[in-house]
């Protein structure tokens, strides 16, 4: 209990150093949404048990999958650190276990337990007390589901067909909750399957309405998941790292073409890089497919612009995730590593995402127009932006053979990775918004505006980012040496901005893509698709002379709101009084 302890007081002393500028302002900005969440949950205890126990279902599958996608998890005390000091591995586990407690997500967690106290209460006292320790148990069941998923998927990692493997199922799973209302029609009207109740996430919630073999289900299950943990952490930590073996030699007749050569070798090697390319793939056909349980197709040709666009934000960091060896680059001055990567990229995604377009367009019976307008949109904003997005935002990623146990953990800023995949989300979208909207409005001519608009955004967007990896090059090495960003004017400026202005920046910069890409983009497209009053995208609602402008209206809010941010930063302050 000492060693638990311990290790707890390391954590908390850990995030109270931590958690500053930037970093800080995020974990607040993403306490809100969790406190917002929990809220929520738990006024689902009132609504029905039904609901209450779908909610908690999906509070399973955000611990089991939000770790994955977002970069291995928190990682603040590594096994590692312990190796030496001879701990056995249900102990170091449990130590572990009992620090992963302290922290945002899981205070956050057992407030949307809350709603477990709320149905206790309103059954009798000692259903109430039942609820307290189902609420302990359930909590240590999620943290612990968290970690034992991340350990395997980490372990998985380590062989190819591992990393395949686990991208594809992670992206069924990601891409199911995404399309969570699909299965609620499926299982009936009321939108709650009786499954539902039989997950681990329902054991407590079933403890509570008396059924008490579940809390002896949830405590048995915490002892199995702590041993599994154990085990993984034992052969996480005594593990040695395989190297691949012998390949033919790459041979190239020009610069660029080495730089190809050597990002297309990187794709079939790096383990991560493939379990991303899977899990793209697997999200894109998962995505567009589900709606076919209800005889609807109107979303299969459109497989292949979500792999693109997924795909872009799974490679959002490219730069930082090769870590120092950016000094190769900067000592070879003649090569133009930006062109060699954005065609790397399209070589490695293009082949795949225009077999997708085609095949179930063909499938579907179209729309031929959006979706082949889509395509060279997409494909050139995507090549464009992933190495411009990483040369302006660099995260400071991990040597690849420094990577700690969990291959996962490319950096050690989770949240600036996770910032930046959704940033590329948007970004992304938006390169094909000009093209899908022109085939919408004007059939084929979309097809020649999207071949023009990625042709520019490769062209343009891939010299913008060459240009400043050449002048600051130096820069971005001595940021992912020592992990310490230069304070730019737009920091420095930032950090001069009062609390208000800081928090209205957050706000612009965190929700302008709520209405600009779902209540506006794509609601205007679900609306030219004939899709009405559908999931939450209010144009759809609308009577019909309002569906557009409703649509429209919500892309200026997005815009406006970005604008609102950007303004508020460089904006200068009031001069001091003299």
């Amino acid at each position: 209990m000492a060693v638990a302890l311990t290790m707890a007081r390391m954590k908390l002393a850990v995030l109270r150093h931590s958690f500053h500028g930037t970093r800080a302002q995020m974990a607040g900005t993403g306490a809100v949404l969790g406190v917002l969440l929990a809220a929520g949950t738990v006024y689902l205890a009132f609504a029905g048990p039904d609901l209450l126990a779908a909610g908690y279902a999906v509070w399973l599958l955000g611990w089991m999958l939000g770790p994955v996608f977002m970069g291995g998890g928190d990682e603040t005390l590594r096994p590692e650190y312990f190796s030496l000091l001879g701990l056995p591995p249900r102990r170091l586990a449990t130590g572990l276990l009992v620090a992963a407690f302290v922290g945002v997500a899981p205070l956050v967690s057992l407030g949307a337990l809350l709603g477990l106290l709320v149905a206790g209460v309103r059954l009798g006292v000692v259903n109430a007390l039942v609820a307290v320790v189902a609420m302990v148990l359930q909590l240590a069941v999620l943290v612990l589901l968290s970690k034992v998923s991340v350990a395997v998927v980490g372990l998985a990692l380590r062989s190819r067909p591992g990393a395949l493997t686990s991208g594809l199922i992670n992206g069924a799973l990601l891409a199911a909750l995404g399309q969570i209302w699909v299965f609620f029609v499926v299982f009936g009207q009321t939108g709650v399957p009786a499954a539902v109740w039989y997950l681990p996430s329902g054991w407590g919630l079933l403890a509570v309405r008396g059924h008490w073999w579940a809390l002896g289900a949830l405590a048995v299950l915490a002892l199995l998941l702590l041993g599994a943990w154990a085990a993984l952490i034992a052969r996480r930590v005594g593990a040695a790292r395989v190297s691949a073996g012998g390949r033919r030699p790459i041979t190239a007749g020009t610069a660029v073409g080495a730089v190809v050569a050597k990002e297309l070798r990187t794709w079939s090697r790096d383990l991560v890089r493939n379990h991303q390319f899977a899990f793209a793939l697997s999200y894109a056909l998962c995505f567009t497919a589900s709606p076919l349980l209800l005889g609807w197709d109107a979303m299969l040709p459109y497989a292949g612009p979500v792999f693109v666009v997924m795909a872009a934000a799974m490679t959002a960091n490219l730069y930082g995730t090769d870590g120092t060896a950016l000094w190769l680059t900067l000592m070879t001055p003649g090569a133009s590593d930006v062109r060699g990567r954005q065609l790397a990229w399209l070589s490695a995604h293009a082949p795949v995402a225009t077999v997708l377009a085609v095949a179930f367009t063909a499938v579907a019976g179209g729309p031929w127009p959006p979706v082949l307008a889509l395509m060279p949109a997409l494909l050139g904003g995507a090549a464009g932006l992933v190495p411009l997005i990483s040369v302006y935002a660099l995260v400071p990623g991990t040597d690849p053979h420094r990577r700690a146990g969990n291959p996962l953990r490319t950096s050690e800023d989770d949240s600036g990775l996770t910032g930046l995949a959704y940033l590329m989300l948007v970004l992304v979208v938006l390169t094909g918004a000009p093209a899908v909207l022109t085939a919408i409005r004007y059939g084929w001519a979309g097809v020649a505006v999207g071949a023009a608009s990625g042709a520019l955004c490769y062209w343009g967007l891939g010299l913008l980012a060459e240009r400043r990896l050449r002048a600051h090059g130096p820069e971005l090495l001595d940021v992912m040496r020592t992990g310490r960003r230069p304070r730019t004017t737009m920091t420095s400026r930032f950090d001069q901005l009062s609390k208000t202005r800081k928090t209205v920046a957050g706000w612009c910069f965190g929700f302008g893509a709520v209405p600009l890409v779902p209540q506006g983009v794509l609601a205007a497209v679900f609306v030219s698709d004939g899709m009405l009053r559908h999931s939450w995208f209010l144009a759809t609602y609308m009577p019909p002379g309002l569906r557009y402008p409703v649509a429209a209206a919500f892309v200026l809010l997005g815009l406006a709101m970005y604008g609102m941010g950007v303004w508020v930063i460089r904006r200068r302050p009031a001069p001091a009084a003299s």
